[in-house]
């Protein structure tokens, strides 16, 4: 696993030292000196790693220093930069405060000089380590060049269509579907039915129940509906609290507003209302863990005479047996796929349900025998041998052998665990790196692609590639990983493109192990826990439950820390006591992601001496007012002030030369007269942001000047405008003309008017000849239109139009702002 961390930092060194090495004088041999001995334990590191047992302490230790001497390097450089690299001012003044800068860091200067020689001194200790073990492992000295590159091999190889297979897609479920199926149809329909499906994780109990819950004639017989997903760790007031909105949304009534303040009690009282009034209902709850929920949701759920039904999936007999005890019972176990439709699957997944070619049978048995029937490890190993040349049957042989002792646990799930762990292994660094950055997002979490992607870009994940704009180098990582099946794509854009994505209970539980074995990701609910490393590289806040004002201060160092995420809404205290430490005396964090941070009502001023910063999320806090400060932030690329109450940009934004990303929106609602919604203020030359590839939802209605420098911004990719003034329809489209790269565009117009105030879309600057029209790809029309503008017949690339609320000469259909709004 060090390996992994090893490739990331010597590729950060590298670069700082192509971009920054001038910087460091003299210093420059000695950290050259430090790549190069890591660079010679790295490919050792890999095999050690391979054969590493837990009677070799000796190893794990030497690991562990290399580790950590990789991690201390980096952070000496970028603390570094973070002093000596702003003091960049040219000319005579420029002269004269470099002098006196130079005088005033001499100590500074100094001092990074002697923790880079004693960088080098345990390198050195390290390295004799690394000869001793060399012998010791057998492993010869030129296995420090044997590491595979990473190249495009797998790109060339692999077979998106294929690979892209859902979890509905999977086979052996029909005759399941079509027997749970008659159980909720059968019967009588005086008495609550429960059915629940029991197995083991990974086995697909979730992809059978879906299929039947969104079956046409289940959901005929029951109109309302809804699916809860618990989890392990759920928190039953958010669940009755979902199920309540589901309901309401089902039965297409209001929610009422003072759920949030509600008692466990007064919400199930709400829930067991509703569904008595509603008439037939059918409620999942899927991946219940214990006896305890289902003795507690149970009281919500009135009997009637309706013939009402509830599924259920678990991984434990006895919470089935349980849930059925007072009700009408029937509970499926789920078997392993059969031989055939293991067969099956594995086909589908990696020859597009072709055959498998005849020089390959052989091996292919011998790992689906492996595999048992279980359906997750079919999909995990499938990935991974889809990345493999068919015409060489030594590396699937390699696959089939390296298999050979993971299937020796008693336990099904340590089966499994291991399979997903050689599919982890198989990797190349940095999507091993992106791929055990998942651990920062909680059990059961939505992921969005787009979120995920921004923050692996934030944190240098992502390397560059010549023609391809960083975003899209980015996706291509998602779409590999999900490819080997270690990703699961839970909802789609246009062209396939994906919207959410989850990771599966068990992979997750191989990431978090690793990723804490790296020091990677620290974890913490405010509770007392004990931490991977006293130095937290990354601090993840998930769900605080208790507002607990005896909550100590963490024994631990965030100097080293490069990111701070927060998910869902955490305590005050504790989000006030942990931005306190984390930004107390921090000078290298990267990444700052409040999102969703109700309390956090302005952005903290510590930040603004982050030199580092190139992320900062602070989407759907009350934060009002973005300071001139700003400005001060010149590495930051990522800007979300996404459903906030911020109403104004300051003029010190157009200094954020690297700014990729400026999400400024609200969630309106157009029909609302109470919203108090009062117009944005942006700088009238936004045109100066020249590295914007991503603007969403900027407020057009100040003024025709914001509509014409938008035309400024070559390099979009994707635009969101809305409030957009009617009269500026034909200056917008002069802009839009400019915009030869453009993928995604979506204009809207809230602004409440009379039936002739309609858009007009039209203009000679977008001809059949625009190379904008040939880039487009999404287009979204939100808002009364003259006439469907004539430019749109020529968008011969166009896979997507949304003409939202958009009827010709006034007519009047609902805008359901939240699809577009809420992305992140």
């Amino acid at each position: 696993m060090a390996e992994t961390v090893l490739s990331f930092v010597l590729a950060q060194l590298s670069t700082f030292l192509l971009e920054e090495g001038r910087l460091l004088g003299g210093l420059r041999r000695e950290v050259q000196f430090i790549m190069d001995e890591l660079e010679q334990m790295r490919a050792f590191l890999r095999e050690a790693e391979a054969k590493e047992e837990h009677a070799q302490p000796r190893v794990q230790a030497w690991i562990k220093q290399v580790r950590e001497a990789a991690y201390d390097t980096e952070d000496i450089l970028d603390e570094f930069v973070a002093r000596f690299a702003r003091h960049r001012a040219t000319g005579f003044d420029g002269s004269v405060r470099r002098i006196f800068s130079s005088i005033k860091n001499l100590r500074a200067r100094h001092r990074v000089a002697s923790e880079i020689q004693s960088i080098k001194s345990r390198i050195e200790g390290i390295a004799a380590a690394h000869q001793r073990y060399q012998s010791e492992f057998g492993i010869p000295a030129q296995a420090s060049n044997s590491l595979p590159a990473v190249n495009n091999t797998t790109w060339r190889y692999s077979r998106d269509d294929a690979l892209l297979v859902e979890e509905a897609e999977l086979v052996g479920i029909d005759q399941p579907k079509k027997h749970l199926i008659s159980q909720l149809l059968e019967g009588d329909d005086h008495q609550l039915k429960v059915v629940s499906v029991v197995g083991m994780g990974g086995i697909g109990k979730t992809t059978l129940v879906k299929k039947v819950h969104e079956d046409p004639e289940v959901r005929r017989h029951f109109p309302v509906r809804a699916w809860v997903t618990v989890s392990e760790t759920c928190d039953f007031q958010y669940l009755l609290k979902d199920l309540i909105q589901q309901l309401h949304k089902e039965g297409k009534k209001p929610v009422p507003q003072s759920i949030e303040s509600m008692t466990t009690t007064e919400l199930k009282k709400i829930v067991k209302d509703f569904l008595q009034q509603a008439g037939r209902y059918a409620i999942v709850f899927d991946d219940v863990w214990d006896v305890e929920f289902w003795n507690t949701i149970k009281f919500a759920l009135p009997e009637s005479c309706c013939g009402n039904r509830v599924m259920l999936t678990t991984r434990k007999a006895d919470v089935a047996s349980a849930s059925c005890i007072e009700s009408r019972r029937f509970v499926y176990r789920m078997e392993p796929l059969s031989v055939e439709d293991s067969w099956t699957l594995f086909r589908n997944k990696i020859f597009d349900g072709g055959n498998c070619p005849g020089h390959l049978m052989g091996v292919a048995k011998g790992i689906l025998d492996k595999c048992e029937g279980l359906p997750l490890a079919i999909l995990a190993i499938s990935g991974l041998l889809a990345s493999k040349d068919v015409n060489r049957m030594d590396e699937w042989e390699m696959v089939r052998r390296s298999l050979g002792g993971e299937f020796e646990g008693t336990g099904k799930l340590d089966r499994v665990k291991k399979i997903l762990s050689l599919s982890y292994s198989d990797l190349p660094w940095h999507l091993k790196t992106c791929l055990l950055y998942t651990s920062i997002f909680p059990e059961d979490h939505k992921i969005g692609c787009a979120r995920l992607i921004n923050l692996w870009i934030a944190e240098r994940f992502v390397e560059w590639r010549e023609g391809m704009s960083i975003e899209d180098v980015a996706w291509g990582y998602l779409r590999e990983l999900v490819n080997r099946s270690l990703i699961q794509v839970t909802s789609v854009f246009y062209e396939g493109i994906p919207h959410k994505c989850r990771i599966h209970d068990l992979l997750r539980e191989v990431i978090l192990l690793k990723s804490g074995e790296q020091n990677m990701v620290t974890v913490t609910t405010g509770q007392p826990t004990t931490w991977p490393s006293e130095k937290v590289r990354r601090l993840v806040v998930h769900s605080s439950r208790s507002n607990n004002t005896q909550q100590q201060r963490p024994n631990y160092c965030f100097d080293h820390l490069r990111s701070f995420v927060t998910f869902e809404s955490i305590s005050p205290l504790l989000s006030k006591m942990l931005l306190s430490e984390v930004l107390g005396s921090n000078k290298l964090l990267k990444v700052l992601d409040l999102g969703g941070q109700e309390t956090q009502e302005e952005i903290p001023s510590e930040i603004f001496k982050m030199f580092h910063l190139k992320h900062l999320d602070l989407w759907g806090t009350r934060v009002e007012r973005v300071p001139k400060a700003i400005g001060k932030l010149q590495h930051l690329e990522y800007l979300n002030l996404g459903d906030t109450r911020v109403r104004e940009l300051p003029m010190e934004i157009l200094k954020l030369q690297k700014l990729r990303v400026l999400r400024v929106y609200q969630n309106v609602d157009p029909s609302d007269d109470d919203y108090g919604y009062h117009g944005f203020k942006a700088p009238s030359n936004m045109g100066g942001l020249l590295a914007l590839e991503i603007l969403q939802f900027i407020d057009a209605s100040s003024g025709s000047t914001i509509v014409k420098e938008i035309g400024k911004l070559i390099q979009l990719r994707k635009l969101y405008i809305t409030k957009f003034k009617t009269e500026d329809g034909k200056e917008l489209c002069s802009s839009l003309a400019n915009l030869t790269s453009l993928r995604e565009l979506s204009v809207a117009s809230i602004e409440k008017g009379d039936d002739h105030d309609t858009i007009d879309l039209n203009h000679p600057s977008l001809s059949s000849s625009s190379s904008f029209l040939q880039s487009l790809r999404l287009l979204i029309l939100c808002g009364r239109l003259e006439k469907m503008p004539q430019w749109v017949v020529h968008l011969h690339g166009l896979v997507r139009i949304d003409l939202n609320w958009s009827g010709l000469r006034g007519e009047e259909d609902p805008l359901d702002f939240n699809g577009w709004f809420c992305m992140r």
